[in-house]
């Protein structure tokens, strides 16, 4: 099995690159995330949800640099829309772009093709993330790609902010 990558050239000429995670990125990744989210994990985590599910851990290269990552699993469980069904769920654990490339479209692409890969490779019915109730341009964005918000998770995250659970069905 080939190594997924996809070059993207915006209308203004911006460039970048979505690929599968590698090892080698797991340095940048994790300083991308302790720089650009609060919520921070130990490397085994990384090094796991790579080798359970390699295809939905993707990275954004920008000029050659990793910039963004986005890192998935998918679990078994009840539906969000189906009443008292067993459904594998593509759940979006950690995504970060950092601020100097943020509001291209990267982590639209990212969202994208983590989403295809949670569908094709480990059959996802469904998506679903929790988002800080705050994060108000990571709500618009899943929004965008179709995600509603099912349920406020009160006291989610570790300083006590609450989370909004959002979750959207895969497109037959």
């Amino acid at each position: 099995m080939s190594m997924f990558k996809v070059d993207i050239t915006r209308p203004d000429g911006f460039t970048y690159t979505i690929r599968e995670f590698r090892l080698e990125d797991l340095e940048r990744v994790i300083w991308i995330n302790r720089t650009c989210l609060p919520e921070n994990y130990p490397a085994y985590f990384f090094i796991e949800h790579h080798r359970s599910f390699p295809k939905a851990f993707l990275v954004a290269e920008v000029g050659g640099e990793v910039m963004g990552y986005i890192m998935c699993r998918v679990e078994l469980g009840f539906s969000f829309f189906k009443k008292a069904t067993l459904v594998r769920k593509g759940h979006v654990i950690s995504l970060a772009v950092r601020p100097e490339v943020r509001r291209r479209g990267i982590a639209t692409h990212l969202m994208m093709y983590a989403m295809k890969h949670m569908k094709e490779y480990y059959g996802a019915k469904e998506y679903y993330l929790e988002v800080r109730v705050s994060n108000t341009p990571a709500i618009s964005l899943y929004k965008k790609l179709g995600f509603q918000i099912i349920n406020v998770i009160k006291g989610y995250y570790h300083d006590g902010e609450d989370a909004y659970l959002m979750a959207k069905p895969a497109e037959e």
